[in-house]
C-alpha cells in the first residue's frame, strides 16, 4: 500500500503548509497590526500610520505626513473610526478610562514637521492596544488618527489647545 501512506503524506504536508501561515499571523506570542490612510479636509491623501502591538502589550506607533504645516501637531487617536464630513466624526480622543488630558489611550506625542511640509512620528503607548479589552481601538465604534493644526500642551482638557483637525484616518487591521 505505498500509495496510501504517500498520499497521507501529502494530505499532512498540505495541512501543514496551511496551518504554518495562520500560526505566523496571529499565533500566540505574535504582533498584531494596523494601519490608517490619512486625508487632509480636502480629502487628499497626505500621509499613513502603521499600529504594531507588541507580544508585552505595547502599542508603537509610526506615522509619516507631507504637506502639512511646519511645527509641532497634537497626534490623538479618537474614539470613532469615522473621519466624515469634516473629521468631527471621529469624536473625542480614545479615553474608555475617563482619564484627564495627558492621560488618555488615545494620547500621544506631538508631530514634527518640517519646513518641507514632512513630519514623522514614532511612539509608544501602554495605554491603548489593538488587541481586545476595554482600551483596544477596535471597540464597537472603531477609531481614528486625528493630526490637530496647533501643538499639544498634554495638559489642558480635552484637547490640550491643539486646534483643528488637519488630518484625519480610520484605523483598520493588517
Amino acid at each position: 500500500m505505498p500509495g496510501r501512506s504517500r498520499i497521507g503524506v501529502v494530505l499532512a504536508g498540505a495541512l501543514l503548509a496551511l496551518a504554518v501561515p495562520a500560526a505566523v499571523a496571529g499565533g500566540a506570542g505574535s504582533a498584531l497590526h494596523a494601519s490608517a490612510e490619512l486625508k487632509n479636509v480636502a480629502g487628499d491623501v497626505v500621509g499613513w500610520a502603521r499600529f504594531t502591538e507588541d507580544a508585552n502589550g505595547i502599542l508603537h506607533v509610526n506615522v509619516h505626513v507631507r504637506g502639512l504645516t511646519p511645527g509641532l501637531h497634537g497626534t490623538h487617536i479618537h474614539a470613532v473610526g469615522s473621519c466624515t464630513p469634516d473629521f468631527g466624526a471621529a469624536g473625542s480622543h480614545h479615553n474608555p478610562r475617563a482619564a484627564v488630558h495627558g492621560a488618555h489611550a488615545g494620547d500621544l506625542p506631538n508631530l514634527a514637521v518640517n519646513t518641507a511640509g514632512i513630519g514623522h512620528l514614532d511612539a509608544k503607548s501602554d495605554r491603548a492596544t489593538l488587541s481586545p479589552g476595554l482600551v483596544t481601538v477596535f471597540d464597537s465604534s472603531g477609531s481614528a488618527l486625528i493630526i490637530h493644526a496647533a501643538s499639544d500642551d498634554l495638559t489642558t482638557d480635552p484637547t490640550g489647545n491643539s486646534g483643528g483637525r488637519v488630518a484625519c484616518g480610520i484605523i483598520v487591521p493588517g
